[in-house]
């Protein structure tokens, strides 16, 4: 019979035959970020770990005594139980078991059965919030059952074994790096934030309680957090970097960096003083700082709507980087104790003196905003790219401050790193921290994020 089709038609036809035929056994399209195998349209948005996000930094805020250092260690576990609940459903994507520091194994999905992706995360994530705050209130469990629930009744029409299989495994990936995270040395960390059996050392450059605090306690916070494990083992081998070394001689170089934090004090701006407190972060009323790292991620990933995967992916990374950003941290802090401006101010420019923002119950060196939206900023950048216009919208609703009577304002950026550096410059603004605690945070931090970057996320 003749052919009665031109060529290119009838290869179109072929096509479209073969295309059909792939989506009828439920196969996908070579698009990495599509999952494996085929659930209903709407698993691939980025909704769920939107919403999730949000319910990370609630629970951060509202469990009280939740501490900067315990709160980056959960946005750590949160953020790695998203990205490991749904991995194996994405085939471009590798799990990261066998990759992190002492994480083996973790529970694999049954390639010859279908998942709910969004149900796997849910799962997952309602297991690791209460688990991983154990000690936040009845109330707040309840809210994340709410949500758990909310998501779930949104899946009514899924295929009742579909939900069943995709909630157990989400729950199986949470309940192992659950069992993972207690080995870490931070382990229900919020019992001891404030230990007695710590000494520290007294005399020239060393840090001494705050007059001005943060904190009720005069103890210092997780002393010992520097000795946690970390998530990525080549973040643990960094070597610490060293303060200024002490010299109260006003031709000295660390003279001078105490002396800008006190002449920058005395005529600070409006605009200065809002960004100060934009970034203060107190734990006592706010999601922690790394908190804020993690609301950053949150608007980053609604703004730039991404797959499910690259969602989770975001969150994983920025939780990450900031639990390793923190441990590091708390190394310096407590290898050189080195003192607050405060404390060299009065003692050697002016005894009448207080910074804008109150002190925080820890050493100065290095900084702990600086070093975390730094490793943050770096996996965002990896992500998304050198330029990218946001509105951090972290604090709207709050009002005005109590303390400083001022009102918080949404801020614009272009790049993560633009954030980043603001959030180093605003602890000299609050005159807890001088120019090298913030250059050197920002430089270990960049250092923490390319190593979180180094891992093989893509096959």
């Amino acid at each position: 019979m003749k052919n009665i089709y031109p060529q290119g038609i009838k290869v179109g036809l072929l096509t479209l035959v073969l295309c059909t035929l792939l989506i009828m056994n439920g196969c996908e399209s070579n698009n990495g970020d599509n999952p494996i195998p085929v659930a209903a349209t709407d698993t691939t948005t980025a909704s769920a770990a939107i919403r999730w996000g949000k319910m990370s930094l609630f629970i951060a805020e509202k469990t009280p005594g939740n501490s900067p250092t315990y709160a980056s260690r959960g946005f750590g576990y949160i953020g790695l139980t998203m990205y490991e609940s749904i991995v194996g459903g994405f085939k471009a994507y590798n799990s990261l078991a066998g990759q992190l520091n002492g994480l083996v194994t973790l529970p694999k999905i049954d390639s010859t059965q279908r998942y709910n992706w969004v149900l796997s995360l849910n799962a997952g994530q309602s297991w690791i919030h209460k688990n991983i705050y154990e000690q936040t209130s009845e109330a707040n469990k309840r809210t994340i059952d709410s949500l758990e629930a909310k998501i779930l009744s949104e899946y009514k029409a899924e295929n009742q074994a579909v939900i069943e299989r995709s909630v157990k495994y989400g729950q199986e990936v949470a309940k192992a790096i659950f069992e993972w995270s207690k080995t870490d040395g931070g382990y229900q960390g919020y019992n001891r934030n404030f230990t007695t059996d710590y000494v520290l050392p007294v005399g020239p450059g060393y840090w001494k309680s705050p007059q001005f605090s943060q904190s009720p306690s005069t103890l210092p916070l997780h002393p010992y957090w520097g000795k946690n494990r970390t998530f990525v083992s080549t973040n643990s081998s960094l070597a610490v970097p060293r303060p200024i070394t002490f010299n109260s001689s006003s031709y000295s170089q660390y003279y001078a960096q105490f002396l800008e934090v006190y002449a920058k004090n005395q005529v600070l701006t409006q605009e200065e003083k809002e960004i100060a407190l934009f970034w203060g972060d107190d734990p006592s009323r706010t999601f922690t700082p790394p908190g804020h790292s993690y609301s950053i991620a949150r608007i980053v990933v609604r703004t730039a709507k991404p797959p499910l995967i690259k969602a989770a992916q975001t969150f994983a990374m920025v939780g990450m980087a900031i639990g390793d950003a923190f441990i590091n941290c708390w190394k310096a802090k407590y290898t050189y104790h080195a003192e607050r401006p405060s404390t060299f101010i009065r003692t050697y420019i002016d005894a009448s003196w207080l910074p804008f923002w109150p002190e925080p119950p820890f050493p100065a060196f290095y900084s702990g905003h600086s070093v975390q939206s730094a490793a943050s900023a770096t996996v965002l950048t990896k992500l998304y790219g050198d330029e990218f216009k946001y509105v951090d919208n972290s604090h709207e609703g709050r009002g005005q401050d109590p303390l400083t009577f001022i009102f918080y304002k949404n801020r614009s950026y272009s790049s993560f790193w633009e954030a980043a550096q603001e959030s180093a410059y605003s602890r000299l603004l609050g005159g807890i921290h001088n120019r090298s605690d913030n250059d050197t945070g920002l430089a270990e931090g960049r250092k923490i994020g390319q190593n979180v970057n180094a891992l093989k996320w893509l096959k």
